[in-house]
């Protein structure tokens, strides 16, 4: 090969590898907020959610009380979750975030579960939990977790939590996504099962 073509193919080939590394990151705001534009149909489907007008952009639209209070744990799981999105929380639009509160009474428990588009952090804030994965490999990966402990769960990978003390735990998480999606895996099998 003369040193010509090989010039030319290697600078092809840097230039598609810039050009592949800017289609796959994710693009900049243009703006500084954008809080959702609550009102109205949404007619366009973009991956976030249209943004407010920024005149009528106001303090509360960047706070939320939605996790102050604990979730209603009387179910058969023990559990309850309580997840926001830029849906229930204006400030988050495109900021790639989510947030959720898990409650957990004594043997509660969050069934396990994956987000194809996030990965979680998760950080007790009271009580004794056992948090863990399980990656492609079948591999688990486990830790009893007190508060003020931190557990990550890689994205699409099953995961779960298990109250594994004597008294009540809460649990936050912040997910990498405004839209992580969830697949819980129990619900999928047996929905395929019926008839």
């Amino acid at each position: 090969m003369n040193k010509t073509k090989m010039n030319s193919t290697l600078f092809f080939f840097i230039f598609l590898s810039t050009c592949i590394d800017i289609c796959l990151s994710d693009s900049d705001n243009l703006q500084d907020t954008c809080p959702t534009a609550t009102t109205g149909k949404q007619t366009v489907f973009i991956n976030g959610f249209p943004c407010k007008n920024p005149n009528s952009i106001v303090a509360s639209d960047f706070k939320s009380s939605k996790l102050s209070r604990p979730g209603d744990t009387d179910n058969y799981l023990h559990s309850s979750l309580t997840h926001i999105t830029a849906l229930d929380f204006p400030g988050l639009n495109t900021l790639g975030l989510s947030i959720a509160r898990t409650d957990l009474e004594v043997n509660g428990l969050m069934v396990p579960h994956s987000h194809p588009r996030a990965s979680e952090m998760f950080f007790v804030s009271t009580g004794v939990v056992l948090a863990g994965f399980i990656d492609t490999q079948t591999k688990l990966f486990q830790k009893t977790l007190k508060p003020g402990e931190v557990f990550v769960f890689p994205q699409g990978l099953l995961h779960f939590c298990i109250n594994d003390g004597f008294n009540s735990a809460v649990v936050f998480s912040v997910l990498n996504s405004q839209n992580p999606g969830v697949v819980k895996i129990a619900d999928e099998c047996l929905s395929l099962m019926r008839p």
